[in-house]
């Protein structure tokens, strides 16, 4: 399947629908088909890993998103995987080992948070916490043994931004691999590769699939970095069904047009949200108030459809605010078309202490909003109401 996924198209827009696509068309579908085969027939390969077959993660569906994906972040390659965990998984499993050391950013994903606090330390892997701004503490706690820094480009769920160039340049002069989680932005707003992190972690079921109906993962960025991935998610069999490689690659094409109207929608919500009376506190990157919006602006092409804010009145105002709500689904993911609103403390980062969860900042009482494509009148509209004795 060669062809168009070796031309270079410059834009966006362009590269969701185009990159990536078998030429010629298979029996002229203008879709991919689905390729619903464990295996193919045997064609002379050498290496057990470019066998075909589903687990191997190289079937014409899988080939396809590999394509478009490194080519919506400017990077050499990419791999998709069954989950996002799987993607962060796998990776951290491959780079490093027993006696080895991670420096990872403090506030993450609460799934991430227990990977990195409950089973690497059970492989003999270390790692030490540190603040994404605070590059005094990055030399403190460097060891011979450091072998990587882990950042999320947007925090979830406290929507912080890290020094990403001073994190960068850490990493480059102590030899360091650079590995971040972009699923908050997406490919629209940041492309790590551009900015020289060696590799970008997502989680599919979000913005890049969009439509809440999949679980997917997928690893971006240097392409023998990548192949060290495919090799372990090969054995450690974390791979992406090919049904599943269908809805992810029709998702993504609508990616530039979803996240504008996520972006737009969640930049109106934050706004309105900071000045109502029912608000303590927003967490938007986008807002002049955030203490990394001059980074954000200057790094990222938009601010991303995530927020969270406290209400005034602690937990109780928290669970009115749910009971009044109509416009909101209460559920634990993001990314969707449809506006989505959770409390971290009891979805998203239940797995962490109650103690780690407040130092960091995640309250019992903070809700985070996956800003939806619905209309934003609507949106403000119902946050009001919610929000209003």
């Amino acid at each position: 399947m060669t062809g168009e996924k070796n031309v270079v198209w410059k834009r966006l827009a362009t590269k969701v629908v185009r990159a990536g696509e078998p030429e010629p068309r298979i029996a002229g579908a203008v879709v991919t088909p689905i390729f619903q085969s464990a295996m193919f027939e045997y064609g002379g390969e050498s290496d057990y890993h470019d066998l075909q077959y589903i687990r191997l993660n190289n079937t014409p569906n899988h080939t396809t998103l590999h394509a478009k994906l490194a080519a919506l972040e400017n990077a050499e390659a990419a791999l998709v995987t069954a989950s996002g965990m799987a993607a962060i998984s796998t990776t951290l499993l491959t780079f490093l080992s027993p006696g080895d050391h991670l420096l990872v950013q403090d506030c993450l994903y609460g799934g991430t948070h227990d990977l990195v606090t409950g089973d690497l330390p059970r492989l003999g892997i270390e790692f030490d916490f540190v603040a994404g701004d605070d590059s005094g503490a990055w030399e403190e706690k460097l060891r011979p043994t450091t072998k990587a820094f882990y950042f999320e480009s947007m925090s979830n769920p406290l929507l912080q931004v890290p020094d990403l160039e001073a994190g960068i340049a850490f990493a480059r002069a102590h030899g360091l691999l650079t590995m971040i989680d972009n699923t908050f932005p997406s490919p629209c707003n940041f492309r790590p590769a551009e900015h020289g992190i060696d590799l970008s972690l997502h989680s599919c079921t979000k913005y890049l699939n969009g439509h809440s109906d999949i679980v997917a993962g997928a690893v971006i960025g240097r392409r023998e970095l990548v192949e060290e991935v495919r090799r372990k998610l090969n054995h450690l069999g974390g791979s992406l069904d090919p049904h599943a490689c269908f809805l992810l690659d029709r998702g993504i094409k609508t990616l530039v047009v979803r996240m504008r109207q996520h972006n737009e929608s969640a930049q109106r919500l934050a706004e309105f949200l900071s000045e109502h009376p029912g608000v303590k506190q927003v967490n938007y990157p986008g807002l002049a108030s955030h203490p990394q919006h001059a980074l954000t602006a200057r790094l990222f092409d938009g601010f991303s459809g995530m927020l969270s804010f406290e209400p005034q009145g602690g937990i109780d105002a928290t669970r009115r605010y749910f009971e009044k709500k109509r416009l909101p689904v209460s559920a634990p993911s993001l990314g969707g078309v449809e506006t989505l609103a959770t409390i971290p403390a009891t979805t998203s980062h239940a797995g962490m202490s109650p103690q780690d969860r407040q130092r960091l900042g995640i309250t019992d009482s903070l809700i985070r909003i996956s800003v939806g494509i619905e209309s934003s009148e609507d949106l403000i509209e119902d946050f009001d109401r919610a929000l209003s004795p």
